[in-house]
């Protein structure tokens, strides 16, 4: 508990993907992205509970061993490709509720697949959650210019054009303002943003900036490159 919120931290972890298969049992400096979360989760004491949602009884019992606990199983109606995150946290939230005979103020949704985080950028956005009085905070990381949307082609019927017709007037990357994207590091929200809002992003909402290395775990040359990072000390 952090100023008389409940919290609980939901890690979404289910056994199909498409890019890696069990993604969320491969390893990185020799522990699974699971049992990293679950590292990260056991350094912060205010958060109340921590679960994991999955439909693999794999992903289940190591959870289970690494101090998460998973006292149900995903149905499979929402364990799709096409699933969002808002149906997984709301029907995590409503069955431990159920079971636990308890309330939870602050939903913080922790994904397996951004292995780098740390205890103080979860810590950090909650923190800024409850005493900014937001509705969600979301950790972001700055976007490199090259992927800025104005400097994005299209095309279509063997056509070339900008993705934004005000692309074709940038001349120097100095022309270009900040963006932002989402990092996967940690998703803090109060309970009316997913309940009464159902979004991840609510009408009053703030960031956590996040300058260090991430890398967001969705093909085999991802994992390769947050391995490499590890080799080369790069990330610690």
């Amino acid at each position: 508990m952090f100023k008389n919120k409940r919290i609980i931290a939901v890690v979404p972890a289910r056994g199909g993907s498409k890019g890696i298969k069990l993604k969320n049992l491969r390893k990185i400096n020799g522990k699974s992205l699971v049992e990293l979360v679950g590292e990260t989760i056991s350094q912060l004491d205010f958060i109340d509970y921590a679960v994991v949602s999955t439909d693999h009884k794999k992903i289940a019992k190591v959870a289970s061993d690494c101090g998460l606990r998973v006292p149900f199983m995903r149905p499979k109606k929402i364990s799709g490709d096409l699933i969002s995150d808002i149906a997984v946290l709301t029907h995590t939230v409503r069955e431990v509720e159920k079971q636990e005979n308890v309330k939870f103020d602050i939903i913080v949704m922790l994904q397996p697949t951004s292995p780098f985080r740390r205890a103080k950028d979860v810590k950090d956005t909650i923190f800024k959650l409850i005493e900014g009085g937001y509705d969600s905070v979301i950790t972001v990381s700055i976007t490199d210019t090259k992927a800025h949307p104005l400097k994005q082609l299209i095309i279509k019927s063997d056509r070339l054009n900008y993705y934004d017709k005000n692309g074709k007037n940038i001349i120097a990357r100095q022309q270009l303002g900040k963006l932002y994207h989402r990092n996967g590091v940690a998703y803090a929200m109060t309970r009316n943003c997913l309940f009464d809002q159902k979004t991840l992003i609510g009408s009053n909402s703030s960031a956590v900036i996040i300058e260090d290395y991430m890398v967001n775990i969705d093909t085999e040359e991802d994992l390769q490159y947050a391995q490499y990072l590890c080799n080369k000390e790069i990330i610690k």
